[in-house]
């Protein structure tokens, strides 16, 4: 199985290594055909705590690394 790649913004780098990245998806509401915006926070790894609030961030999914992270950070999206 293919692993999944997100986008997102980092809201928080306040602990070591690892970033909190914000995700938001857009779908169509299937009753009012209004645009919906729903978001949900990964923890992700950061090795080298390179990436600060505010970042535009790529993450993979990987192996659990600790209970609450299963993403690593690939790297910046677009420019930063």
């Amino acid at each position: 199985m293919p692993k999944r790649v997100l986008q997102g913004v980092v809201v928080s780098d306040k602990n070591d290594k690892t970033v909190v990245v914000e995700v938001e998806r857009r779908f169509t509401h299937p009753l009012l055909k209004k645009t919906v915006r729903r978001s949900k926070k990964y923890h992700a790894h950061d090795e080298e705590n390179r990436f600060k609030v505010g970042d535009q961030v790529a993450i993979e999914e990987t192996r659990p690394l600790s209970k609450q992270k299963n993403w690593v950070v690939l790297g910046p999206v677009g420019a930063a």
